[in-house]
């Protein structure tokens, strides 16, 4: 039990990767907050936890957005007394739209990067404190092979992340706090499925592990950069791809 008595904030944590993170957590004893827009699917996630014997708790929230990051913080201080971890999961990803940098509407672009970019350091900018006071702590930005390869402003958005977490890893080392990410390869999830439809098996054919990936092949990478056998490990960007990219 890795994470017994530990609290760790899951973003995005109502459906897909995010689910699977908050579900795994629990499992290795971690009290879970549940974060998420979603009402309905934060709410079933949470419960579905509890009903395994863990302990979770939904909290609505937006990461673009500084109160509800604070809001977030205060209720789960005075819930559970502090913040240990925290996984930047939340995205805009599955109802995405497709469009080029120099064409895309610009609002759009702006709250795109506020979730899928800035979410990350809005949520970090709002649990640093809390994780100092606890003696440190471990913050997991989802990234993705995406910033890589051409992907438009989704890509473009992934790269700022991987900027974020080599930035913070700096800025926090000296509190004990650290931020790495994790940058998933083709995943197999709804949002996928639905962004991708049947292209998405062509993607299998470059990988050198031939499937999609799932949920679940996640799991450890996580687990591992949250917990204190990675105690020496920060600023980094774990590719968990299926052997997609490769990076010299």
């Amino acid at each position: 039990m890795r994470f017994q008595d530990k609290v760790v904030v899951v973003t995005g944590a109502a459906q897909g990767i995010g689910e699977t993170y908050a579900k795994a957590l629990a499992a290795e004893g971690a009290r879970v907050v549940v974060a998420d827009l979603n009402a309905e699917g934060g709410e079933r996630v949470a419960k579905e936890i509890e009903a395994e014997g863990g302990v979770a708790v939904f909290v609505p929230c937006d990461v673009s957005a500084a109160a509800s990051a604070a809001a977030l913080v205060e209720r789960v201080e005075a819930e559970y007394g502090g913040i240990d971890g925290l996984v930047n999961n939340a995205a805009i990803y599955g109802d995405m739209q497709f469009d080029l940098l120099v064409t895309v509407d610009w609002d759009y672009y702006r709250k795109f990067m506020s979730v899928n970019m800035d979410g990350a350091l809005v949520m970090t900018r709002a649990v640093f404190g809390s994780m100092q006071k606890r003696g440190g702590g471990a913050i997991v930005n989802q990234s993705s092979t995406a910033a890589y390869l051409y992907s438009g402003f989704y890509g473009l958005a992934k790269v700022g992340v991987n900027g974020l977490t080599q930035q913070l890893a700096h800025e926090l080392g000296g509190m004990n706090i650290r931020v790495n990410a994790i940058a998933p390869g083709p995943t197999d999830t709804e949002a996928t499925r639905t962004q991708a439809g049947d292209a998405a098996q062509d993607l299998v054919k470059g990988l050198a592990l031939k499937r999609m990936g799932q949920t679940s092949d996640m799991v450890g990478a996580c687990l591992f950069l949250l917990s204190d056998e990675a105690s020496w490990v920060t600023g980094q960007i774990l590719a968990v791809d299926g052997g997609q990219t490769f990076r010299l």
